[in-house]
Formats: structure tokens, sequence, C-alpha cells
């Protein structure tokens, strides 16, 4: 029996250009974070067929599926069992046909061999994928008392029951998945995927954003799988034509059986005159020295779906242009935008945001010292007082810069709200706004936000961290989330990932996941006898 590969992928976080990213004319800020899915894959047991696949979640009761693999000259299709056809997984059984299909233009033979032992396939995502059932007037857990919790804590409940925090489980599930596979039949090998830009990783991300659109039926922005395959950059959408010959193919997987995929996902494919090609944009990224970014699952609910194509709606009934307000500043104040007009005005308060990162970035590398005396000052500072801290030189420019970063993000804030109130929907809802104008306030916190199509189900915030006192603005950030009436906060553990994106892993590595996959009934454990 072969090792187990072993891949995870990181969730994210989208802290500026929500909405926009889906238009190419336009980036997003995506931060990829330390919380992560794990796949593992390993050869089928005795109990595993010949050509049959089974894929596990052990957290979750009922989720286990079965899959038989049928080849047939140059054809692959993968079908569901009729045990798991109560219970189906699209995202799990995209990700199969669809890889596979690909692995057979590629390694035909190596298909046919590993197939013939049968696969064992166990996905597992870190706690802050899922909300955390709490008991009856069990107080809010701290960042302190999740940081004690088992990793892969089991959820006893079904997958469809889960409540999620937002941060982009299915398309870590997804790349995790597609890599592993990758690996496992020799498409790519570990020496080019530790490449960030080598044609293996760039085959990954291509698979992984075909089989992610595939399985929710559209050609969405991208930027999850973008942040799980690459890590926390500046991005821009791809070309959604290079998709649509393969999503107008059809549901049903049997055609997918024969249709060529290399042509379209191979990066090093030839391409021709009238071809689309994968032109996203990806442009490393990461928050300045010591800014730590906090996370917090507000379980409100909201569905993104729904929002996008509200939101979605509005623009296109109203993309005439305008006069263009002189500044992002002024733009605050207009009562209503045309579509042009406000996606501009936004555009430009998100640059304005990412340049003071890359500002403060680099005074930290020209001074150090002053950067650190700046961050120390400002630790003790509500951001309404920071414009009028006395001090000069690049300590002045430091703070300056901080300034500049809080209100930036203000401006964004208020136009994103604008954008809900246009469209009819709430992007910022009126709960957030109260619990971030609350949170913002604190001393050391710099700005803040809703990620991503913003709603109730989560927001975010960035800190300072100072080298003398680096968790009181955290500390003072939970006292609010504590306090805070209208909703249930809790924080997550989730920090700025400094990884490259998608890795391989070691198994035995890896705290608590050979457990997970392997304990029988792993998902009705109680997480006190993990501990």
């Amino acid at each position: 029996m072969s090792a187990p590969i072993v891949v995870s992928a990181p969730g994210k976080a989208l802290l500026a250009g929500g909405y926009l990213v889906l238009d190419p004319a336009y980036s997003g800020l995506v931060v990829s974070v330390s919380s992560r899915f794990y796949t593992v894959i390993r050869d089928g047991d005795p109990s595993v067929c010949p050509n049959e696949i089974c894929v596990r979640s052990p957290q979750f009761i009922d989720s286990t599926w079965k899959y038989t693999v049928t080849l047939e000259n140059d054809g692959v299709l993968v079908s569901e069992s009729q045990r798991s056809s109560s219970n189906r997984n699209r995202f799990v059984h995209c990700a199969l046909q669809l890889t596979l299909k690909l692995v057979s233009e590629w390694n035909p033979k190596e298909l046919t061999c590993l197939l013939s032992r049968g696969l064992d396939i166990a996905a597992v995502g870190d706690n802050d994928f899922y909300t955390q059932k709490r008991e009856p007037g069990e107080p809010c857990p701290s960042i302190a008392s999740l940081s004690e919790m088992p990793p892969f804590c089991p959820l006893n409940v079904t997958l469809s029951d889960v409540q999620k925090t937002g941060m982009g489980s299915s398309a870590a599930l997804i790349t995790s998945i597609v890599s592993a596979l990758l690996l496992k039949f020799g498409v790519i090998s570990k020496e080019g995927f530790a490449r960030r830009d080598g044609s293996d990783r760039v085959l990954a991300h291509n698979t992984a954003q075909l089989v992610h659109c595939l399985a929710q039926g559209k050609v969405g922005s991208g930027f999850d799988v973008s942040a799980a395959v690459f890590g926390s950059h500046i991005y821009t959408r791809f070309d959604p034509k290079i998709l649509a010959p393969l999503m107008d193919a059809t549901e049903d997987f049997s055609n997918f059986a024969r249709i060529p995929l290399r042509p379209v996902l191979d990066p090093s494919a030839a391409v021709g005159q009238d071809k689309p090609i994968w032109n996203s944009g990806v442009i490393p990224f990461q928050l300045p020295p010591l800014v730590r970014l906090v996370l917090a699952d507000v379980a409100g609910g909201s569905s993104t779906p729904s929002l996008v194509r509200k939101v979605n709606e509005w623009r296109s009934k109203n993309l005439q242009d305008g006069t263009i307000p002189t500044s992002h500043l002024d733009a605050v104040h207009h009562s209503f935008f045309l579509a042009n007009q406000l996606w501009t005005s936004i555009d430009l308060s998100n640059k304005s945001m990412m340049a003071g990162f890359r500002e403060l970035s680099s005074l930290y590398m020209s001074d150090t010292e002053a950067y650190e005396a700046a961050v120390h000052s400002l630790t003790f500072l509500p951001p309404s007082q920071w414009a009028e801290v006395g001090t000069s030189g690049i300590q002045r420019t430091v703070i300056q810069a901080f300034y500049g970063v809080h209100q930036a993000g203000q401006v964004t804030r208020n136009l994103m709200r604008k954008m809900g109130e246009n469209a009819g929907v709430h992007i910022e809802p009126p709960t957030q706004t109260q619990l971030l104008n609350e949170s913002i306030a604190q001393a050391g916190v710099i700005t803040g936000g809703v990620p991503g199509a913003g709603g109730d189900d989560a927001i975010w915030v960035l800190v300072l961290e100072s080298k003398e006192a680096p968790e009181a603005p955290l500390h003072r950030i939970e006292q609010v989330w504590r306090e805070f009436k209208q909703r249930r906060v809790t924080p997550l553990l989730a920090t700025q990932s400094m990884e490259i994106g998608t890795r391989i892993e070691e198994l035995a590595s890896i705290c608590g996941l050979e457990r997970a996959i392997m304990t029988e009934d792993y998902a009705t454990m109680s997480s006190a006898k993990l501990l």
C-alpha cells in the first residue's frame, strides 16, 4: 500500500472588492486564513472494491459517499452508488468526475492501475469553518478558550444541517481534493506544485475553478478558489468565457465522460486565435507587520446568491455614465449613484486602502524602530484621535498612513451600504453597522467590515499588535463582542495565513488528523473525550 497523499487548502476573507470582483475591470483584496481544509487519499481497504471510491467527511453524521468509476476507451464516468443517492454531494461528485477525466487525458495507465485498488478519501475542516454549538446559558467562547478545543471537533449533525461561518469551506474542500487527486495520479509533481507560479499549481487552480463553478451551477468570481490555491493576494477575475463551453455542455455527468478538458485547463495548451485564456490577476499580498486580522462568526444568516443576484440586477439597470465625484470622500454624501459612479468610487477607496498597506510595509522596512514606536502609541488610542498624535519624522508618517487606512475603510463601508440601499438589500445590516462601529471605535483598532458579499454572517477587523502590549486591542474587541446584545458574536481563531496557499502535508504532523479520519463513529463523539 502506498503512502497517503495529504493536501490542505486555506479558507479566505475578502476584505475589499465585494461585488466588484465579479467584473474583471476591478480587483479585490482577498486574505487566506490560517484555518484549513484537509484531504487524505489512501489506497482502498479490503471493503473498497476495485474502481470504487469511498469519500468520507467524518465530522458529520451520514456523510459517506461511494462512487464507481467506469473506464471505456477515452471516456471516464464517475457514478454514484445506490447507497449514496439519497445523500448526494454535488461538490465531491464534480471533483471526482472532472479531475479523473483530466487524469485520463494525461496519465491513463496510472489511472487504470491505481483505481484497481480502489480509493479511500477523507476530508475534514478546521473548527473555524463551522459554528460551534453551545449549551443554553454557556458563555460566549473567547479566542483563548477556542484555542483549547481539540482540532477537527465532531459536529454530531448531518452536513446539510451544519451552520458555516462563511470562510470559503466549499472552495477549500474542492481545492484540496482536486490537488490531492492530481498528485495521487502523477499529473502534477510535489516539486512543481511547491512553486507558486509553476504550471502544476496553475493546473490545480484551473481545475478547481471549473469544478467549483460546475458544482455551483454558475461561473462565480473565483476569488475563493484563487485564495485557496495561491494564498493572500490582490485578485482580478478571469474571463468567464473560458469555461462557457464546459458550463454549457449539460448537467448530465455522463456527457463529461468524453469531453476533452486538457485543452481548456492545461496552462501549457496551445492558445488559438479565438480561444479565451486564463487571465486572472494574482498579485501576492501580506498585511503590514504588527497588524492582525480578527474574524467573528455573527450567525445571523444571509443568502449570498440572493444578495448577489439583486445587486447585479440593480447594476444592470443603472449602468449609465454620469459625473463621477471629484474624490471618493465626496461620494459618501451623494444620496444616489448610478452604478458605474458607485463602482468607481468604491474602487478608488479600496485602492486607497491597499496603497496604505503597501506604504506601511515599506515604512517598516525603512525604519523598523520608528514603525514599532508608532504602533505602540496608537495601541492605546482610538482611531478618532490618531490624527492628533504629536510626533514627527517617520513615526508621524507611519501614524498618518494608519489613519489613512482607517479613513479608507470607513469610506468603503459607507459606499457599500449605499450599494445595498440602491439594490434593496442589506450588505451591511444595521446590527452589523452597530457592531462594527463599536468595534472600530476601540483603541488600537484600524478598520473593519463585512467580508465578501456582506450580510449577517460575519465581520472582520484589523487590530494593532504592539510588541509591548500585543493583545490589548484584541481584548477590547472581545469585550465589545461579549457584551453585544443584538447578536451572538463568536470570535474565530483564524488569522492571516503566511503560507503559499494549498500545500502538501504529512499525516502524522497534523495534530488530530489521523484520529479524525480513522476513528469509527467520530461524528458523534464528545469533544471532551478528545482532549
